[in-house]
């Protein structure tokens, strides 16, 4: 059996539509409500995937890169 793997190569054909439309779906909603968006947008596109191995390598991938975002603007506490 094959194990699916995560896309993460750009995959739209014009980038800037999926963009537009994802920041014209927060118009408008206080930052809860972006948060809970977000949330509730995580759920739907991971059951459409359907695959746990692919969703957790995309979580470990989003949170590697929060995480490394975090680290470089934020100072670092002497050891």
């Amino acid at each position: 059996m094959t194990r699916n793997r995560l896309n993460s190569q750009p995959n739209f054909p014009v980038p800037d539509d999926f963009y537009e439309r994802l920041i014209e779906a927060h118009r408008d909603l206080s930052t809860a409500q972006s948060h809970a968006m977000n949330a509730a947008l995580v759920l739907l596109l991971s059951n459409h995937i359907g695959d746990l191995d692919v969703v957790s390598d995309a979580l470990d991938k989003a949170r590697a890169s929060v995480q490394s975002l975090a680290d470089a603007i934020l100072p670092q506490e002497p050891p």
